[in-house]
C-alpha cells in the first residue's frame, strides 16, 4: 500500500488518471477507507459527491460510490461543480463528507479527490494519517445487505450554489452595464459562473464555456489568463474573469489586457476590509510565495501578514485558527472566511466587483495598488531529499539568502509537493542581482544532484 505523503499531497489524491492511484480499484478502496473514519454507525451517513468535466471524472464517481454505498453511506451526486460549492453543500446539507473529484488547474490527463469533512474544511493531516492506517489495514466492516447505501442525484446543487454566491452581494448591487469577459476553463463552472453574473445584470462574453471532457484548462483559464486578457481588450470590456478548472482560483485582468494576480486581488480586498473595519486583528494570512511588493503594500496600511507554507489548506488552517477573515494565494487562491471555508473564484470575483462599482473608477485604477518585487522561480529536478543537508548545498543557500537580504530580498527553498524537484523563488529589487544570485545557487545544486 502506499504511503500519507504518497497518497495525499497538499491538496487531497492527485495523479494520472488510470495508473496508480488514480484508478477504479484504488478509488474504491479509498472510498472505503473513509467511509470506516466517518461512519459511527448511529445513524443514516451521507456523502455528496462533486466532479470537474474531465472525461476520467465518471470512472471515480462510480468507483467511489461504490465503496460508499458498500459501507452503507446514501450517496448524492452533484454533477460538474465547482470546489466550493461541494463545500458550501457539505455544510447546508448537515452530510457526513464532501468529495470534489478534480485535478484542479491541471490538463485533462490527470484528475484527483479532495474530502472535505461536515464543517466543510478540508481535511487536515491527521485525519489523512489516519485514513492511511486504514486503507494499510485493509479490513472494513462492510454493510450488511439491508444497510447497503442508495444514490441519488441533487439536480439542484448547481441553484443552490449560484443563490449562496449572489446572496454575498448587498441585494440592490447589480452588474447592470459592466462587460465582462468570463473564462472558465472548460471546467466546473461552465454553467454556474456565466448564471450568476447574468442573474446580476452583466454583459457577458464567454470563453471556456464548452467543455468537451478533455479540454480543460487547455490554453484557457487562471493559469492560462492571456486569452482572457486580450479578449477583454479586443471587446472593449471592464474586465476579466479567469477561473481554473474546479473554480477555486480566480485570476483577472484590466481593461488595459493587464493580468491581476491573486496578490493584487488580495491587495484590493484587504484594502476595502481594513477601511471598513472588517478585517479581523488587522491581519491578512498568505503563502511564502506571495510577493515581497504585496508584503511592504500591507506594511505601509499597518496591516500584518501572515506567510505560511504553500498550499491554500494551510492558508485557512491558520485563518481558522486565529479568526481571520481574509488569506490567499499569489496563485488566485482566495478565502474570504466570512462566507467560505475554502477558496472561490466566484465568490471573491463579485466581492472584487463589488470594490469596483462603489470606487466607480477603471479596474485598472483599482488594481494598481503596488508594485510587484521582481520574482525568479527555477525548478531543479532532483533525485532525493537528503540533498539539502549536503554541506555544500547548505552553504550555497545561506551565501544566497545573505546576499539577498542584503538587496532587501528574500530567498525560499522547498521541494514541490507533486513532483521530484526543488524548487527556488529569490526576490530582490534589483533584478540583475536578483538573478545573478539564483543562478550561482542553482548551478551549485545541478552540480550536486
Amino acid at each position: 500500500m502506499l504511503s500519507t505523503r504518497q497518497l495525499f499531497g497538499t491538496d487531497g489524491i492527485r495523479g494520472l488518471a488510470n495508473k496508480a492511484p488514480i484508478t477504479p480499484e484504488m478509488m474504491l478502496q479509498v472510498a472505503m477507507a473513509v467511509a470506516a473514519k466517518f461512519c459511527d454507525k448511529n445513524h443514516r451517513h451521507t456523502a455528496i459527491i462533486g466532479k470537474d468535466t474531465r472525461l476520467s471524472g465518471y470512472m471515480i464517481e462510480t468507483s467511489l460510490t461504490a465503496g460508499f454505498v458498500a459501507m452503507g453511506m446514501d450517496v448524492s451526486l452533484l454533477g460538474p461543480i465547482p470546489t466550493p460549492s461541494v463545500a458550501m453543500l457539505t455544510r447546508s446539507m448537515r452530510a457526513d463528507l464532501g468529495v470534489m473529484i478534480s485535478a484542479s488547474h491541471n490538463l485533462f490527463e490527470d484528475n484527483g479527490v479532495k474530502f472535505f469533512g461536515p464543517d466543510g474544511y478540508k481535511l487536515s493531516d491527521a485525519t489523512e494519517f489516519e485514513i492511511e492506517a486504514i486503507l494499510n489495514k485493509g479490513q472494513y466492516d462492510v454493510a450488511l445487505p439491508h444497510d447497503i447505501g442508495k444514490v441519488r442525484r441533487l439536480d439542484d446543487a448547481g441553484g443552490r450554489y449560484v443563490e449562496f454566491v449572489k446572496s454575498t452581494l448587498p441585494r440592490q448591487l447589480r452588474l447592470d452595464g459592466i462587460k465582462i469577459v468570463i473564462d472558465c476553463a472548460n471546467g466546473a463552472a461552465y454553467k454556474v459562473a456565466p448564471q450568476i453574473l447574468w442573474e446580476l445584470g452583466a454583459t457577458l462574453i464567454h470563453i471556456g464555456t464548452q467543455p468537451d471532457g478533455t479540454n480543460i484548462n487547455a490554453g484557457c483559464g487562471a493559469t492560462s489568463p492571456k486569452l482572457m486578457a486580450e479578449t477583454v481588450v479586443k471587446s472593449k470590456a471592464h474586465l476579466g474573469i479567469s477561473l481554473d478548472g474546479d473554480a477555486d482560483r480566480l485570476i483577472m485582468a484590466d481593461e488595459k489586457g493587464t493580468i491581476v494576480s491573486g496578490d493584487h486581488l488580495m491587495a484590493i480586498l484587504a484594502k476595502s476590509m481594513h477601511e471598513q473595519g472588517l478585517l479581523t486583528h488587522n491581519t491578512v494570512v498568505a503563502t511564502q510565495m506571495s510577493n515581497l511588493g504585496f508584503e511592504r503594500f500591507l506594511k505601509g496600511r499597518g496591516i500584518n501578514l501572515i506567510r505560511t507554507d504553500v498550499g491554500d489548506r494551510y492558508v485557512i488552517e491558520a485563518m481558522q485558527q486565529h479568526g481571520y477573515t481574509l488569506g490567499g494565494e499569489q496563485s488566485g487562491h482566495l478565502i474570504l472566511s466570512d462566507y467560505s471555508s475554502t477558496g472561490d473564484g466566484l465568490l471573491s470575483a463579485l466581492q472584487i466587483l463589488r470594490i469596483f462599482i462603489e470606487r466607480q473608477k477603471p479596474f485598472s485604477e483599482l488594481a494598481t495598488v503596488f508594485s510587484s518585487v521582481p520574482q525568479l522561480l527555477r525548478n531543479v529536478r532532483v533525485s532525493e531529499r537528503e540533498l539539502l543537508n549536503q554541506t555544500t548545498i547548505v552553504n550555497a543557500i545561506e551565501v544566497a539568502k545573505q546576499k539577498l537580504e542584503t538587496n532587501q530580498g528574500r530567498l525560499l527553498v522547498r521541494f514541490s509537493g507533486t513532483e521530484p524537484l526543488l524548487r527556488l523563488m529569490g526576490e530582490a529589487d534589483d533584478l540583475a542581482a536578483l538573478t545573478k544570485i539564483i543562478d550561482d545557487l542553482e548551478q551549485v545544486i545541478v552540480k550536486a544532484s
